[in-house]
């Protein structure tokens, strides 16, 4: 079967690629190769390709700056996914796109449900669930939260630079969610789309955390593997401590019981934080 994976170069399609089964044939793009907001490259693209299988897994995902850029986040969030919908019906294709518990607004204090009612907070929640709406009731919807890898920007690398660098971090501690380990997440999708899912789906690792949880486990696990030589004082602080753009749900937990039931329960974060630091050690 023939795969088009597109957002090829970040880090969850990174992890795709590395993760395909082997009797896949992945082609994978990025924007250098198909600039998917364009309506008329992705239909001649995607025609002449023919995937029997369509990952989106390319977004705008600078969230602060969406606040001031909303156009763009929308064309490529919401837009190109329709784009991607319309290419796929035509050729029998199914649409797999990836989504973020920044469709919530994080005021249930439970676990949200996939059919649970978004309100997202931000422009890049509203252009996500646009995203969503885009793709199709045909489409397999995976909304996942606080996505990192050994590769490309996140919480976790940016962590251990910092910490590196500096004597004292200071870190939210009233935002709760759940880490997600990319390759993981990777692993995930292609077994919902080995049976055919379709809807919407939840995935992230196990377990619940803070920022600041997260941040603490990240230095003691770095200094347990050696990939940091010193510990350093972390301190929590409120959100309104450190004041940004865009509105962050405090409580963004997603119900993952219909993933789990298909394809198993996720390793706890804390061991896919574990698998992620012995990849950079590699």
């Amino acid at each position: 079967m023939k795969v088009l994976v597109t957002g090829a170069s970040g880090q969850l399609g990174r992890a795709l690629i590395a993760t395909a089964p082997a009797d896949l044939a992945i082609e994978p793009t990025d924007v250098a190769e198909l600039d998917i907001t364009d309506t008329a490259a992705v239909h001649v693209h995607v025609s002449a390709t023919r995937p029997q299988l369509i990952i989106n897994a390319a977004a705008y995902t600078a969230v602060d700056k969406a606040e001031s850029d909303e156009a763009t986040a929308y064309r490529i969030n919401s837009e190109a996914v329709g784009n991607l919908a319309q290419a796929a019906g035509a050729v029998g294709a199914r649409l797999v796109h990836v989504s973020t518990d920044f469709v919530f607004d994080g005021r249930q204090g439970s676990p949200y449900a996939p059919d649970s009612v978004p309100n997202p907070l931000s422009a890049y929640g509203r252009t996500k669930l646009a995203g969503e709406q885009a793709a199709g009731d045909a489409a397999l919807i995976v909304r996942t939260a606080w996505v990192y890898s050994a590769q490309g920007s996140n919480f976790v690398r940016t962590m251990l630079r910092l910490m590196a660098e500096r004597d004292q971090l200071r870190v939210v501690a009233d935002q709760i969610g759940t880490p997600t380990f990319a390759t993981g997440l990777a692993e995930v999708i292609w077994a919902l789309a080995a049976q055919g899912a379709s809807g919407i789906y939840h995935h992230t690792d196990s377990g619940t955390a803070s920022w600041y949880d997260f941040a603490v486990a990240i230095q003691e696990e770095a200094l347990a593997c050696g990939r940091l030589t010193r510990a350093v004082p972390i301190e929590p602080i409120a959100t309104t401590d450190y004041p940004t753009p865009a509105v962050r749900p405090a409580y963004s937990v997603l119900d993952k019981r219909a993933t789990s039931a298909l394809v198993g329960i996720a390793p706890h974060w804390r061991v896919q934080l574990r698998r992620m630091l012995e990849e950079l050690r590699g």
